[in-house]
């Protein structure tokens, strides 16, 4: 940059329909698998483009070039591969997850031109004024004035509150996340007040909520944060506090998981490029959440109905953009996650005002150094979170001693990518809950702690929950942690590509029902500690895959599966290090 008012390019981002064929499919995909194997580009299928090969990233890529390196045997593609690219959008075990992130999971993210620097707002790189105020006015005018980046030059900045975007369009970038420090010195409890749980008893949910930068519209904001100054605990998801901000927009007619068309009763309130809910209610034979884990005899058999925090999630809301609308057909930007049937009572609504386009870049969020509070008491030193957020993203942003790093909370097509948890260690480093689809986590850190855990705290790692799905978590370098399925029935959720010292433990209340919900994947994972605890899925998960880990005994927390019966899951090359060809199913996917 220049100047401090420099401008970014353009970006155009359309959301027209593009079809995939089942012939550049298939030739796509063999481009894939030779290319993975053979590391050169192979010859593609007649009316196909080759895929190259996807270069190494960050440290996770370091760590997988020694694994391969460690390897006795070469590149294998496994029959599971080969059966998704004949039916990629209803596989049995791995769910289609080539559009997850935002902008349908773009390698480039938009170039917002500079509006503002902070500094023309009063912030001072001292370490002793306190910028918040400033940082906030700057992003209110680039909200006022329709979008823009808001810069934060090199330095050190205090903040002594919370750094909120509410405003669809904004960005705040700064310099780099080795080059701009913002330092927080208060969290959330004192800065909103003590926020308590919906379902009772003495948690804080601040535990698992907010953010010290918190991307959110403001509106639903404004609502949040009244509603905890109330004491009155809010639902956090698209439909508002009491889940009662919608209205229908149509009803749907019967399609089938992985569609990318259905047919409404009425499109006359449906525009492309709109964004939608797509609204499945329960029946009260809990069929809906049967489906959610694969059908069959265990999901008939097991007690849904004193699963009073799991039932609580429904209705399941999936946020999507209209890509075309025809007559009665109405075609999305991605496939149906679950089938539509009569009997959820299946519609299109509105929501709560939605954040998208906004995003912080290149920064260090630092909170004061603290002890780690005991488990589920966190006082809120927590990172960045988005809410109710769509199409945004959080790129090179670095969180240090915080209670909680990166949520995402009822937020869907969104994008963190090159982020690191370090510093004193954290509860979540990374948590997706309240409802939250089609997220991508690439190229991710969890560091070592830099001290010892206190007695009484608890570390989780990538955690998932909630009724989420859809969400990727891709070359990963998790230097503790562990893969944190925490009840709630998340389902059709990808791990791939990831090193792991798989030290941490799951949470999840009884009451929240299944850790895992079906079409769960992990795929080349290599945990170096050996442990199998939710890295090995095969004889827990149902309806899953667990694709080139390496081999791994229990230890410590030994689960045993939710349901009865076979769970036809899937194991393929285990005991391998980095053999599986393609080596990182999200990127293979997002060739095809």
């Amino acid at each position: 940059m220049t100047d401090r008012h420099g401008h970014g390019h353009g970006y155009g981002y359309g959301y027209g329909y593009t079809g995939i064929t089942r012939r550049a499919l298939l030739g796509s995909a063999t481009a894939v698998a030779a290319t993975a194997i053979t590391g050169t580009t192979a010859a593609a299928a007649p009316g196909t483009t080759a895929a190259a090969p996807p270069p190494a990233r960050g440290a996770a890529a370091a760590r997988s070039g020694g694994a391969q390196a460690a390897s006795a045997r070469s590149g294998e593609v496994p029959p599971l591969w080969r059966e998704f690219v004949r039916s990629p959008f209803t596989h049995p075990q791995i769910p289609y997850v080539g559009r997850a992130g935002a902008h349908r999971g773009a390698a480039r993210f938009p170039r917002r031109p500079v509006v503002t620097d902070i500094r023309d707002h009063g912030a001072v790189a001292d370490g002793t004024t306190d910028c918040a105020p400033a940082i906030n006015r700057a992003v209110a005018a680039a909200g006022r004035a329709g979008g823009g980046t808001v810069t934060i030059p090199p330095g050190t900045f205090r903040i002594d509150d919370l750094i909120h975007i509410g405003h669809s369009n904004v960005v705040l970038r700064g310099a780099g996340s080795g080059r701009t420090t913002l330092y927080a010195t208060r969290n959330l409890t004192e800065l909103i007040g003590a926020y308590g749980s919906r379902y009772g008893g003495d948690k804080s949910s601040w535990s698992w909520a907010g953010g010290l930068i918190w991307l959110a519209p403001t509106a639903r904001w404004d609502a949040l944060v009244s509603a905890v100054k109330a004491k009155a605990w809010p639902f956090e998801g698209w439909t508002g506090n009491t889940r009662d901000a919608w209205r229908t927009l149509t009803t749907v007619e019967p399609a089938r998981q992985g569609s990318w068309t259905v047919t409404v009763a009425d499109a006359s309130e449906l525009r492309p490029g709109a964004l939608v809910l797509l609204r499945l209610a329960d029946d009260a034979d809990h069929t809906l959440l049967e489906h959610m884990s694969g059908g069959g005899p265990g999901p008939e058999a097991y007690s849904w109905d004193d699963k009073t925090k799991l039932t609580s999630y429904v209705p399941y809301e999936w946020p999507v953009r209209v890509a075309r609308v025809r007559g009665r057909s109405v075609t999305f930007e991605r496939p149906l996650p679950l089938d539509v049937r009569p009997e959820w009572d299946p519609r299109l609504t509105t929501h709560v005002e939605e954040l998208t386009g906004s995003a912080v870049e290149g920064l260090t969020l630092e909170a004061m150094e603290t002890p780690q509070s005991p488990h589920l008491l966190d006082k809120g030193y927590n990172g960045v979170v988005l809410q109710c957020a769509y199409d945004c993203w959080v790129d090179d942003v670095t969180v240090r001693h915080v209670d909680n790093g990166f949520g995402l909370v009822a937020a869907s097509a969104c994008t963190l990518r090159r982020t690191t948890v370090a510093g004193r260690g954290s509860h979540h480093p990374y948590f997706c809950r309240e409802g939250s689809h089609d997220n991508l986590i690439e190229d991710f850190t969890v560091e070592e702690r830099t001290v010892p855990a206190p007695a009484g705290t608890q570390l989780h790692g990538i955690n998932v929950e909630g009724l989420s799905s859809y969400n990727v978590w891709s070359r990963g370098d998790m230097r503790m942690g562990t893969f944190d399925s925490h009840r709630g029935l998340p389902f059709a959720n990808v791990r791939t590509d990831i090193t792991v010292d798989n030290d941490g433990r799951h949470g999840g209340d009884a009451s929240a029902g299944p850790l895992f919900g079906a079409r769960f994947t992990h795929w080349n994972i290599r945990v170096t500690n050996g442990r199998a605890g939710l890295m090995k899925i095969d004889g827990l998960a149902p309806r899953s895959a667990t694709v080139g880990v390496n081999e791994v005994t229990e230890f410590d927390q030994i689960d045993v599966p939710d349901f009865t019966g076979d769970l036809h899951s899937r194991l393929e090359l285990y005991g391998t290090t980095d053999v599986v060809r393609p080596r990182n199913l999200h990127e293979a996917q997002r060739e095809l």
